[in-house]
């Protein structure tokens, strides 16, 4: 059962870092690729992260460094853009762990979920609605849209979930490995001049 499981953790770390796909998707396409159909096989997302930084440092310790930095910088970008909606930093980008087949994830926190929307018409920027389910397990809106990066010099998607400012709190909370899920503009900042100092 562990090798089963440490395979697939291998081949979900390749589709995460070569297609920007997310941990839930690359794990049970990973395991069906594999011809696993036991539920109990699939690695857990710190076991994935894991993978994943083994994958980039294999593969992609030449690349990687200067694309998360390009991420991280349009990422601030749009954070400074947001302002108001206490926006938070999330998923590849954040951990570090982002290529440039990654896309952005924001957190937005803000008392009416129509006023980002409006912040973006205001601005001009397309972008399409969705859903997906938010931090307290019920559906919030999800605004999705596509930008130039410029140090990639390709567009990446970037995709803002609108969740209410009173689960900011509890959003701020580490993980169980002790990690911070999300960051801040000042955070990623911090992160950034981290980034630079290391060359």
């Amino acid at each position: 059962m562990e090798s089963i499981k440490a395979e697939i953790a291998a081949t979900a770390a390749r589709m995460v870092v070569e297609e920007g796909l997310e941990y839930g998707p690359a794990k049970r396409r990973a395991a069906k690729q594999l011809g696993s159909s036991a539920r109990s096989a699939l690695p857990d997302n710190n076991e994935l992260h894991a993978a994943v930084r083994e994958y980039i440092e294999l593969f992609c310790a030449d690349t990687q460094v200067l694309e998360l930095k390009a991420l991280r910088a349009l990422a601030l970008v749009w954070m400074e853009r947001l302002a108001e909606f206490r926006p938070h930093l999330t998923g590849a980008v954040w951990q570090g762990t982002a290529t440039r087949w990654s896309d952005i994830h924001l957190q937005l926190f803000c008392d009416d979920s129509k006023s980002a929307e409006i912040a973006l018409i205001d601005h001009k920027v397309a972008y399409d609605v969705g859903e997906m389910t938010g931090l307290n397990g019920k559906p919030i809106s999800t605004l999705h849209l596509s930008c130039a990066c410029p140090g990639l010099k390709e567009q990446v998607g970037v995709h803002l979930a609108v969740m209410d400012y009173d689960a900011l709190r509890g959003a701020l909370k580490p993980d169980a490995s002790g990690q911070t899920p999300r960051g801040s503009a000042p955070a990623l900042r911090k992160l950034l001049q981290t980034q630079e100092s290391h060359g």
